[in-house]
């Protein structure tokens, strides 16, 4: 490990309780900084509705540190916005957000979208398939964010269970995201879970960041904001265990390829073919191929689009 890393494990490197959340209102007031939590949806309604209700019940009932929550579905088919808006949450469609630009699959595209419809300085991003879930994945990862200026985005790094087995979760990363980013991106391998959903940034970094459509959306914004902000400005917050529910071998398939692919366009900008995974199933006449496009896409910083220069105006 890089004698860089060690030194930022060692000063960027926290956990929640280091910030009691009286501190973080008092920040919060003193700095008037407003803070926005999204949450990206799709057939969730078994969760989002706890989630929203957590938040709203411990961070904006009992104490005032979240301004908003915005659920956005990217075309559930269960009751995930019903759910989501009974508990409290303000509901936004996907395709409702800049629809001269068609919307794409994928979650990248869900939290590219999002910038558009919050208004926080502070714009935290959830997953919504988290369960027996606590606030502190809010408050531990908007703490820096108050508390130090020179901090402009913070993960949430955990423990992650898989069918009871402790730290068996992460599979991707481990695989995938944690060799890309030791041997290509060392700077950033004090991370503990840089695939991670839970995560704050000042909007200031988001607006000028690329988004992935897909998969390889938090991978490409820690390589993209290292290049952007320096190691210095980036941080993680220690907020327990998180539980969710787990995606099948073929699924996870599809995500290493999705995070490979914007390692790849990251490594070298140029003319590179559209790729494919393909993967088998057994069927009735033995093992039949599935092929699966590759995300590829990826939006502009959204300072670059011009609906959101004419909000900002206004």
């Amino acid at each position: 490990m890089l004698e860089e890393v060690e030194r930022w494990l060692a000063t960027r490197s926290w956990s929640v309780t280091d910030r009691p959340l009286h501190s973080l209102l008092a920040a919060k007031r003193a700095s008037n900084r407003t803070v926005s939590v999204v949450l990206p949806a799709l057939n969730e309604e078994e969760t989002v509705g706890d989630i929203v209700a957590v938040i709203r019940h411990d961070l904006m009932h009992q104490a005032p540190l979240v301004d908003e929550i915005v659920v956005v579905d990217s075309g559930s088919t269960d009751r995930t916005s019903q759910v989501a808006a009974a508990a409290g949450a303000r509901v936004v469609h996907r395709d409702d957000i800049l629809p001269r630009i068609p919307a794409l699959p994928g979650k990248g595209e869900v939290l590219w979208r999002s910038l558009l419809v919050t208004t926080g300085d502070i714009v935290c991003f959830v997953d919504a398939d988290l369960r027996e879930f606590s606030s502190d994945f809010v408050s531990g990862i908007v703490g820096p964010l108050l508390t130090d200026p020179d901090v402009d985005l913070v993960k949430a790094m955990y423990d992650r269970p898989l069918g009871g087995a402790a730290g068996q979760g992460g599979r991707v990363t481990e695989l995938m995201a944690r060799p890309l980013l030791n041997l290509h991106w060392p700077q950033l391998a004090g991370f503990v879970q840089p695939l991670g959903g839970e995560y704050a940034a000042r909007r200031t970094l988001l607006e000028q960041l690329p988004f992935p459509v897909g998969y390889g959306v938090e991978l490409g914004m820690l390589v993209d904001a290292l290049h952007l902000v320096g190691l210095d400005a980036l941080a993680q917050v220690d907020v327990g265990v998180r539980r969710h529910r787990h995606q099948d071998g073929q699924a996870l398939g599809r995500m290493a390829a999705a995070i490979y692919r914007t390692a790849q366009l990251r490594l070298a900008r140029g003319h590179l073919v559209r790729p494919a995974l393909t993967q088998f199933e057994r069927g009735t006449d033995g093992f039949e191929p599935r092929t699966y496009a590759v995300d590829t896409e990826e939006r502009p910083p959204m300072a670059q689009v011009a609906e959101y220069a004419t909000r900002r105006v206004a």
